[in-house]
């Protein structure tokens, strides 16, 4: 009744609910912190089956190292980028080396996954550098004086001989007078083909595509769909230069390849798909400037080999 008059009796009630809040607040505290516990201790075992994993992954790739016979001690004796003159030199050395029957051997190793038994037994502990210059042309001879790859612009398809010589086609290394060759970019094209070696231009030209997001108000998803359908129509306008200049009319005066023309299809690799279904080969190269400029640049780019010393 006191408490009431005095009006300690609300007083009370409010601090038997602060009590009861303050217990419940305690206790969930008290069940976080468990948990809290049981995360990190979840944690620490999730890290340590981690690096248990990477361990053992570390393990069973060098054991893999160990079987394939790969030896990271062994590297090329050096490498070259061969063209032009110097690419002949090199090749006219090669085609000038002669040895007993069956002293030389050639052998187009198409990937890195497997070697021809035949260059395992060549090469030896260097075998495993052919691999890693795969696809490439291997050299080498039974008295060890060549030891050599080659990754020519047209690898050719897997084989193995030993002859006499290095057998070496020119048409891996070198354009031909029907070889064709395109540039396509998303936004250029340019066209030439090869008289006596040497690329003549025949056509190019550039496409407005737009390079940026627009600042007129236009939403990303609208720029983006303008902007594909501006590659889309590029990509027509060479097509349609590549119908013409191949299977155009020769007796309408226009200068064509032919039927039997092999075209080179070089470009971004976004662009390419289009393409790869009438190409004889396609290869991304990095060219810049106009059309005659860049179509030069690239070609020089693709018609390089390059040279292994192993």
């Amino acid at each position: 009744m006191l408490d009431e008059l005095l009006g300690r009796a609300e007083l009370k009630a409010r601090i038997a609910e602060l009590e009861d809040e303050r217990d419940a607040l305690a206790g969930r505290l008290e069940g976080e912190s468990e948990r809290r516990t049981e995360a990190a201790r979840a944690r620490q075992e999730a890290e340590a089956e981690v690096n248990r994993l990477e361990d053992r992954i570390t393990e069973l790739e060098d054991h893999v190292e160990r079987l394939s016979g790969d030896d990271d001690s062994l590297d090329f004796r050096g490498t070259e980028d061969l063209r032009g003159d110097r690419l002949r030199e090199v090749l006219s050395r090669l085609d000038s080396f002669s040895t007993d029957a069956e002293g030389a051997l050639t052998a187009a190793v198409s990937d890195d996954r497997s070697l021809p038994a035949a260059v395992d037994a060549a090469f030896g502990d260097r075998a495993s550098l052919v691999r890693r210059a795969a696809p490439c042309v291997a050299l080498t001879d039974d008295a060890g004086v060549v030891s050599v790859a080659l990754s020519p612009p047209r690898q050719p398809d897997g084989f193995d001989a030993w002859s006499d010589g290095f057998d070496l086609p020119p048409a891996w290394f070198h354009p031909t007078e029907t070889t064709v060759v395109a540039l396509v970019r998303g936004d250029l094209f340019a066209l030439g083909h090869y008289e006596h070696g040497d690329l003549e231009f025949v056509e190019g030209f550039e496409s407005d595509v737009k390079s940026a997001h627009s600042k007129g108000g236009f939403s990303q998803g609208r720029f983006e769909r303008i902007r594909e359908g501006q590659i889309d129509d590029h990509l027509d306008r060479c097509h349609e230069a590549l119908d013409e200049f191949i299977d155009g009319d020769a007796d309408a005066g226009a200068e064509t390849a032919g039927d039997d023309a092999e075209l080179v299809v070089l470009g971004e690799r976004t662009v390419l798909g289009e393409f790869r279904d009438r190409a004889a080969l396609t290869a991304t190269v990095d060219a810049s400037g106009d059309p005659e400029a860049a179509l030069a640049e690239a070609s020089r780019e693709f018609w390089t080999t390059r040279l292994y010393r192993l």
